[in-house]
C-alpha cells in the first residue's frame, strides 16, 4: 500500500469492460465525490456480505444500466489514498447487454491500452494501465530448437495472436542464444511482437525487450531491472506475492500434474482450475497459465482467471 494508515479496507468491485476491438471503459467521478474529475474504472464498494462478482453486477447495473454476461476475476490493487485505503478487485468484462449511460451524469470514454488519452487518472489503477499492454499469450521456444521452427513460429504468432516470443537459453551455447533471439526479433518486427529471453544469458543478452526469470532467480531477486520488461516463474501464492512485492510485470504459473488429473469433486478434491483461481486469488500482477491447463485455450483460461497463456512454439 502507498500513502497514510487508516483502520478499515474499503472493498470495491472494479470492472475493466472489454470492447471487442480492445477499448476498455472508462469513467469521470462525478462532482461532490473525492477527486471528482479524475477517470476510473466504473464500480463501487462491496455492501456487507456481498461477494465481489455480485457487486460487480450491481454497481454496473446501477451506474451504467448494463448487465453482466460474461466476466472474471482479474487483478487486486491496494492503495491507501489521503480519505480512505481500498481494495480494488478488478474483474474483466467480456460481455454486456445495453448501452452504457452514465446515471449520476458522469462522463463516459472509450480508450486504447497504451494511448489512454483522458486525465487525470485516478493514482491506484498506474498498474492496471500496465497490466492491460500486456500482450495475453506468450510463444516460448528453446534456442537450440528456433532455427528449424522459425517459418511455423510466425505463421502461429499471426494466427494465435501471439505477443511475447521467449527464447529459452537453458543448456545452449551463447552463440546459439544469439542467433535464437535474432530469427525471432525478425518475426517480432515484421508481426509487433515482443521478444523474452529466459535463462542463463537473459542479464546480457542484446535484442530483447525483456527476460523470464526462474522461479529460483525472482527468489533471489532483491530488485527488477529498469526499462525492460520483466516476468517470473512462480510455484504458488507465494511466489506470486514476491514478484507483485518486486513489482514485475508478469509471472507465469503452472500446476502440479497431481492437480491437473485431480477430478472436480472426487474425494473432495478440487479441480485443477479451482486450485489455479486459489493461488492466483487476489494476486496484484497479471499471471499467464503453463503447462495442460493452457491447452484448454486463451478463453478458458481467461474465464478462470489468468491473463492469458504460454504456447510451447516447438509444438506443431
Amino acid at each position: 500500500m502507498t500513502g497514510a494508515r487508516h483502520d478499515a479496507v474499503v472493498r470495491v468491485a472494479a470492472a475493466v469492460i472489454l470492447a471487442p476491438d480492445g477499448r476498455v471503459l472508462l469513467a469521470q467521478r462525478p462532482a461532490g465525490k473525492a477527486y471528482a474529475g479524475y477517470w476510473e474504472f466504473p464500480g463501487g464498494k462491496l455492501e456487507p456480505g456481498e461477494s465481489v462478482h455480485d457487486a460487480l453486477v450491481r454497481e454496473l447495473s446501477e451506474e451504467l444500466g448494463i448487465a453482466v454476461l460474461d466476466a472474471a476475476p482479474w487483478l487486486v490493487q491496494r492503495y491507501v489514498y489521503p480519505h480512505a485505503a481500498v481494495e480494488l478487485n478488478f474483474c474483466r468484462v467480456f460481455a454486456f447487454e445495453g448501452e452504457p449511460f452514465g446515471h449520476d451524469g458522469q462522463a463516459f470514454r472509450w480508450q486504447t491500452p497504451g494511448r489512454f488519452d483522458v486525465d487525470p487518472l485516478l493514482p491506484a489503477n498506474t498498474a492496471i494501465l500496465r497490466a492491460l499492454t500486456l500482450p495475453p499469450v506468450c510463444g516460448i521456444v528453446s534456442a537450440a530448437a528456433a532455427d528449424a521452427v522459425a517459418r511455423g513460429i510466425e505463421a502461429r504468432v499471426v494466427d494465435e495472436g501471439i505477443g511475447l516470443l521467449c527464447v529459452d537459453a537453458a543448456g545452449a551455447a551463447p552463440a546459439r542464444v544469439r542467433a535464437a533471439v535474432e530469427r525471432l526479433r525478425g518475426i517480432a518486427q515484421r508481426t509487433g511482437a515482443r521478444v523474452l529471453l529466459r535463462g542463463a544469458e537473459a542479464k546480457t543478452a542484446p535484442g530483447c525487450q525483456g527476460v523470464l526469470w526462474s522461479v529460483q532467480e525472482m527468489r533471489a531477486a532483491a530488485a527488477r531491472p529498469a526499462d525492460v520488461l520483466v516476468g517470473a516463474g512462480c510455484a504458488d501464492a507465494a511466489d506470486l506475492a514476491r514478484a507483485g512485492a518486486l513489482g514485475l510485470d508478469f509471472a507465469v504459473l503452472g500446476l502440479a500434474a497431481s492437480h491437473v488429473d485431480a477430478a472436480e469433486g472426487a474425494d473432495g478434491a478440487a479441480s485443477a482450475w479451482d486450485a489455479f483461481a486459489r493461488v492466483v486469488a487476489a494476486t496484484p500482477l497479471p499471471v499467464l497459465v503453463d503447462g495442460t491447463l493452457a491447452s484448454a485455450g486463451l478463453a478458458v483460461a481467461q474465464r478462470r482467471g489468468a491473463h492469458g497463456i504460454v504456447v510451447d512454439l516447438a509444438d506443431r
